[in-house]
């Protein structure tokens, strides 16, 4: 290790999400930050090959989709109606290009040094970060605060080691050249129902495998229940209890051997999308003797603050316990800057919203009504359908609902949960009405503009105490 270590206020080992928000923050605050980050570019998993480009795709999907199914009810009509694929990979590329120059234009602003190459935690809070080839360049840094966030990847199983370009992870799922003819996607969470959505609506025919018996666990019943419906009404082919066992790939394509409630199964695909998880990526992230400890997952342990236990080591985002998502990440990456410039900061981890992009979206933050009746606690239910909103039949997206879960005794809202138009904007409102620890009346109270969507959320909340104005109160 080089000597006399370059001193600095803070480094961050990362220059994802988290990351790049605490380094941000951190400067905004006068700290002298460096960002250690090794791939080429900034912004994490999220920016280059995650949320960002996976949205980018999802949108130019919705557009082939809604040409090719829904523009004959307003009146359109189109022939000869095809998909470029290589252009749309090519806008996908250039969205993801405009996030992350405009990182690195944050970080020159922000005075932040970009260390580039892998970050090593070595004791006495010194990082070390080496270049890589072709220079194997070797720098190192005394930081009176480090902060990880290294982020995750992810989860491959032994006998579908990722390719990608049969057997492909998120990374390779955005960058299929053409669409396929048959697509296995390995996985019914967020991920796997998202890319699955942009190739189905593109004309692949896409299976899902969910070893689950259930789907999506972790939404509200209800909502599960009805996002099951229209993803089968979509063509997504979605088995559930189906646990893969076996995988041979061949000239063919690649044949996958399942289990499920009718037995063993097999069959064959152009292309198999893995989507079954991510795990914290902490590869030659700790040395010997910095104290950091790892839980039996691998997780970073934390306290509620994102501290180690280790003074002045912090970490935050995928790395640490808590939902694996970039918002969740940026928040704790704006406290921990806080906190180490002495200022009072804190996550509200009950108020984190979930979002999965696909058509209709589903979006929730909060209790499910599952979690607030195993809780004991007396609650009320209200809901309100689009195909009663003036404004969603207006834009021809009528599927889903608003639902409102709030306690009987003093009327404080539990949780919201959204399927249906633009349900990842509406959920807005709802978290900062949980923010703010708001009654049902609150929300009944508030006018909302007419016509929107976001009246969906006002009728929910008058159902709940049967006092909806447009639509009968059951």
């Amino acid at each position: 290790m080089p000597d006399s270590p370059t001193p600095a206020d803070v480094v961050v080992i990362g220059g994802g999400p988290g990351g790049y928000v605490a380094a941000i923050r951190a400067a905004q605050l006068g700290l002298s930050v460096v960002c250690v980050e090794m791939d080429r570019t900034l912004g994490g998993t999220c920016v280059n090959v995650g949320c960002i480009p996976s949205k980018a795709l999802l949108e130019s999907s919705h557009h082939f989709e809604f040409m090719g199914h829904d523009a004959s009810k307003h009146g359109i009509g189109l022939a000869d109606l095809r998909i470029d694929v290589e252009a749309m990979l090519k806008r996908k590329d250039d969205v993801v290009g405009q996030n992350t120059k405009g990182i690195e234009f944050l970080f020159r602003k922000n005075k932040i040094t970009w260390a580039k190459g892998r970050g090593t935690l070595r004791a006495g809070n010194v990082v070390e970060v080496a270049g890589g080839p072709p220079d194997n360049n070797v720098t190192s840094y005394q930081a009176k605060h480090v902060i990880i966030a290294t982020g995750s990847v992810p989860i491959e199983l032994p006998f579908l080691k990722f390719d990608e370009e049969r057997i492909l992870s998120n990374v390779g799922a955005l960058t299929i050249p053409k669409v396929p003819q048959h697509l296995i996607v390995v996985g019914g969470g967020i991920i796997g129902l998202e890319l699955g959505s942009v190739w189905r609506r593109l004309g692949a025919e896409v299976v899902v495998l969910e070893a689950l018996d259930t789907f999506l666990p972790m939404a509200d019943g209800a909502v599960a229940k009805e996002a099951l419906k229209h993803f089968k009404k979509l063509g997504l082919d979605v088995r559930l209890g189906a646990k893969v066992s076996g995988a041979d790939k061949s000239a063919n394509g690649v044949t996958l051997k399942y289990t499920d409630a009718s037995g063993e199964g097999s069959v064959t695909v152009d292309k198999v999308v893995v989507a079954i998880g991510r795990r914290p990526f902490t590869k030659d992230l700790l040395a010997d003797g910095t104290g950091v400890q790892l839980d039996e997952r691998g997780f970073v342990k934390v306290d509620h603050d994102c501290k180690t236990g280790v003074a002045n080591v912090w970490a935050i985002g995928d790395l640490v316990r808590g939902p694996m998502l970039a918002h969740k990440g940026k928040e704790e990456g704006v406290m921990v800057a806080d906190l180490i410039a002495g200022k009072v900061a804190e996550v509200n981890y009950k108020t984190i919203p979930s979002v999965i992009y696909t058509a209709p979206e589903i979006a929730w933050v909060g209790q499910t009504e599952e979690e607030v009746k195993k809780s004991g606690r007396a609650y009320k239910v209200g809901q309100f359908p689009f195909l009663a909103s003036g404004r969603a039949r207006a834009m021809e997206s009528t599927s889903g609902f608003c639902k409102v879960i709030s306690a009987t005794d003093d009327d404080e809202i539990l949780g919201v949960h959204i399927i249906g138009p633009l349900a990842g904007e509406l959920i807005a409102e709802a978290v900062l009405a949980l923010e703010y620890s708001a009654s049902t009346e609150d929300i009944q109270r508030t006018i909302h503009a007419h016509p929107t969507l976001s009246e969906a959320l006002h009728e929910a909340a008058l159902n709940a105490d049967k006092i909806a104005i447009d639509f009968p109160n059951r």
